[in-house]
């Protein structure tokens, strides 16, 4: 398993809360245990006091997102950099008993489970995953949705690095939203347009009866 498969738990943590919606599912337990996923170990071990820690992290996170949005290239990594100290990983090798089909086994990187909390374990899984996709694809592969009022962070895989939304509905509705921004202003502009073409003639039609 490549290590930067891991990037998506950053986002996964930084996206269980919309800010400009005022929603957040990072509420309990039960919903450590759900981020953590397949990751049993992990889940086994939260705490209530998880809650509080990961919703921190997730605030750390958030900023190295919105940082490579606004194209702060070197904040973004300092950001990293930190929680990184914080949060050191383990990286292992392990094979799984899988085999390939020469029979070898099948070789790969994975990150170790050793810190005591949930939290901790969690987030140096995250932020290590996001280090290794950031270094591999640069920090403009990271971004924040541009279509409001959703504020959810993804990560770019598009060719051209042309990737504004962090979903096709969000596109989607960030289009239609400007389609319908421009045609007001055309007609405003069009009825600006007509109002003054009848103020014209209507000053032109009194100078003439004036002059008569």
């Amino acid at each position: 398993m490549e290590l930067n498969y891991y990037s998506d738990w950053a986002v996964r943590l930084v996206n269980t809360e919309q800010p400009e919606r005022h929603e957040d599912t990072l509420t309990s337990v039960e919903a450590v245990r759900e981020l953590c996923g397949e990751s049993r170990q992990t889940a086994r071990r939260a705490t209530e006091a998880d809650v509080g820690r990961l919703r921190a992290v997730r605030t750390r996170l958030r900023a190295v997102f919105s940082a490579a949005s606004e194209g702060d290239e070197t904040r973004a990594v300092d950001l990293l950099n930190s929680l990184l100290m914080e949060f050191p990983a383990s990286p292992q090798i392990s094979g799984h008993g899988d085999l390939a089909d020469d029979g070898r086994p099948r070789w790969h990187m994975h990150l170790a489970e050793h810190p005591v909390t949930a939290a901790a374990g969690y987030a140096a899984t995250a932020c290590m995953g996001l280090a290794f996709h950031l270094t591999d694809l640069g920090v403009d592969r990271l971004g924040i949705c541009q279509a409001s009022p959703c504020s959810k962070a993804y990560l770019d895989t598009s060719t051209n690095r042309s990737r504004r939304y962090c979903s096709d509905r969000c596109a989607t509705r960030a289009n239609v939203a400007a389609y319908r921004a421009r045609k007001r202003a055309a007609d405003r502009e069009a009825g600006g347009s007509a109002t003054s073409g009848r103020t014209a003639e209507s000053t032109h039609s009194s100078t003439g009866r004036n002059e008569r």
